[in-house]
């Protein structure tokens, strides 16, 4: 990852963009993006001083489009459409989330087709630098005409109005402006709808499905490892030659890392000469399902990189005579991805919820069930699974595409809109549920486990069951288990289990990337 990032010139990555937000990357502008910047704007002026008819310069909006505006007025215009629409309802975003939106619109803009001033450019940058973040509503968009109301929400500091979130609180931006000697900015003629024209608020959850389901899946492989080998599952279903016969690159991926996982277990050499001829789906086709999510993963992260590194407001200014008002803020293409990524994280919750029901069942030998001995008295793992059960079935509910709906607006000049934003903001809560199911598989797999020894796990996942114990202890007896979650999910969300195997493979000289999914970038 780049230490310095040159804003409308190098190419944007998700992992990039979230190096921007933590403050691992810096960001800055070059000379020629500044040139090129400039460029656009003065276009813009010509067209104003001409008073050739280009809609959102010199024209209303949406509906509006034939009113024409006065030269006089434009700046007004600019100004009044960011009042307008900022419309937004419901909980604001989580900061990171906004000051992502704010990286990924320096980038668009500074790439010159815009016609934004410099001023305003090196005002957003200003917020990124300074941690003054502006409070965005998370409901209100219908993704396309760009992320309007958040959109709007984002810069209205720039023209004294407004909250921002700055030094740990949240302020009015008039009481940022005291604090730090900033004066509100006066927008130029078309500046006001290149800020808010844009898919930049799907687009930064997007970058944030990225990064939290690439951590799901490597953790659901991790885990799904760890309960083979509690229930002493076969590893026939990863070989090598298996997946060579239906070569999709996420089986592959998943087998390989399976089959290094559970190297040396002495758990499953025990089990080669059972009497049991295969097991359950929810086992014997981790590759397939788990595989296939993968897939998908990677499907959102090509689309949604030729997304960060567009220019998706409107009208775009190609040059002095040509300006183009397109649809180019339609957040379709990243609307449809999203809700399939939504779809490929229900289904690591659902099968591992499977797992967990299969670990209480008692049916592997050696393990008792409910993952408990002195059971009747105890529950032992039982309700744990009731919590694992609701939340795969919300997230089943939640599944639904947000981009098969579309409601006209803007008086039917906007007559399909993609509903991307929602598309965006269930995936990352479906996300969320995933992580608490896979931190209750995480518990019971280690309990399932703790029934195997003396024989030895795996070289890797020994390494992870001694971790594990030392922040929750092996239940003989019942417990709030409420706390046992908790502990499990704050390891997943912090990647503590991911950064241990990897620091074990690093050891040990194992590879755990597969060459066979070359593009899984780490975040």
């Amino acid at each position: 990852m780049p230490k310095n990032f040159r804003f409308g010139e190098d190419h944007l990555t998700a992992g990039i963009a979230l190096g921007l937000a933590r403050g691992t990357v810096t960001g800055t502008f070059t000379d020629a993006c500044l040139k090129n910047v400039q460029a656009s704007y003065e276009r813009v002026q010509r067209i104003v001083e001409k008073g050739h008819t280009v809609y959102g310069i010199n024209t209303g909006f949406g509906p509006l489009c034939n009113t024409k505006i006065s030269k006089e007025d434009t700046k007004i215009l600019q100004s009044n459409i960011l009042q307008s629409h900022s419309v937004g309802v419901g909980t604001p975003i989580a900061t990171e989330l906004a000051k992502v939106m704010l990286i990924l619109k320096i980038h668009a803009l500074a790439k010159g087709f815009s016609g934004i001033a410099e001023s305003t450019l090196q005002r957003m940058l200003w917020h990124l630098e300074n941690d003054a973040i502006p409070v965005v509503p998370s409901q209100g968009s219908v993704g396309a005409s760009g992320d309007l109301a958040p959109l709007s929400h984002l810069f209205l500091p720039l023209i004294g109005l407004g909250k921002v979130e700055y030094q740990g609180k949240t302020i009015p931006t008039k009481e940022l402006f005291q604090k730090t000697g900033l004066q509100l900015l006066e927008l130029g003629p078309k500046e006001g709808l290149a800020l808010i024209n844009g898919t930049q608020f799907i687009a930064a959850h997007g970058v944030l499905v990225i990064q939290k389901l690439q951590h799901c899946l490597k953790n659901a492989d991790i885990i799904g490892a760890m309960m083979i080998e509690g229930l002493q599952g076969s590893m026939k279903p990863f070989y090598e030659e298996l997946h060579q016969l239906r070569p999709f690159k996420g089986n592959q991926h998943v087998a390989g890392r399976i089959r290094t996982l559970l190297q040396g277990s002495e758990i499953l050499e025990d089990h080669i000469d059972c009497e049991r001829v295969q097991d359950p789906y929810s086992l014997r086709c981790i590759p397939q399902v788990h595989g296939a999510s993968r897939n998908a993963w990677l499907h959102l992260k090509e689309l949604l990189e030729i997304e960060l590194n567009s220019v998706t407001d409107n009208p775009v200014i190609i040059d002095d005579e040509l300006t183009i008002s397109g649809g180019n803020f339609h957040g379709q293409p990243l609307a449809m991805a999203l809700d399939y990524a939504a779809l490929a994280a229900s289904e690591i919750g659902n099968i591992s919820d499977r797992r967990i029901y299969l670990a209480l069942e008692g049916n592997s030998p050696g393990v008792p069930k409910l993952l408990m001995k002195d059971t009747g008295i105890n529950s032992g793992y039982m309700i744990l699974q009731y919590t694992s059960a609701a939340l795969a079935s919300e997230n089943k509910s939640l599944c639904f595409p947000a981009s098969a709906d579309s409601i006209p607006t803007s008086l039917g000049q906007e007559d399909h809109v993609s509903m991307g934003s929602i598309s965006g903001r269930k995936a990352l809560q479906i996300i969320e549920n995933v992580e608490k199911i896979q931190a209750i598989e995480l518990l019971t797999a280690a309990q399932a486990f703790e029934y195997r020894k003396p024989l030895k796990s795996g070289i890797v996942l020994d390494e992870i069951h001694q971790y594990l114990r030392t922040k929750v202890a092996f239940a003989e007896n019942d417990r709030v288990f409420a706390d046992d979650i908790e502990t499990g999910i704050n390891m997943l969300q912090n990647r503590e289990i991911i950064s241990l195997v990897e620091t074990v493979m690093q050891e040990k000289n194992l590879e755990w990337e597969t060459p066979h999914i070359e593009e899984f970038e780490t975040y």
